[in-house]
């Protein structure tokens, strides 16, 4: 399995940017599909954000559609979550997570997971 450390985050201004970073280490990250979680105080965690192994897919919630960027980069075993127009419900802490070859959208389905990051928009 991977082992994840993310970084960035943080408390921004509603309608601002944040930038989300989970470094993989371990075996072959390039085989790994990742994704991105949430989840806010009382509430269950929620998908945000998939991309492939290869990185040719990629996949969001509705909910973020059109506002967040996921991105990878293979040779630096890095996976990225960029956030744009931010709004006051995407406070939560947000959590990188990886399993191997295949995306799904159900946390049960990922074995590995970074420390979680706190994310905080105010108005």
């Amino acid at each position: 399995q991977v082992q994840l450390v993310q970084s960035g985050g943080g408390l921004v201004q509603a309608g601002g940017s944040l930038r989300l970073s989970c470094a993989a280490s371990g075996r072959t990250f390039s085989t790994y599909a990742m994704a991105w979680f949430r989840q806010a105080p009382g509430k269950e965690r929620e998908f945000v954000a998939a991309i492939s192994w290869r990185g040719d897919s990629t996949y969001y919630a509705d909910l973020v559609k059109d506002r967040c960027t996921i991105s990878r980069d293979n040779a630096r075993d890095t996976v990225n979550l960029q956030m744009n127009s931010l709004k006051l419900e995407d406070t939560a802490v947000y959590y990188c997570a990886a399993r191997r070859w295949y995306v799904t959208r159900n946390p049960a389905d990922f074995a590995s997971w970074g420390q979680g990051t706190q994310v905080t928009v105010s108005s």
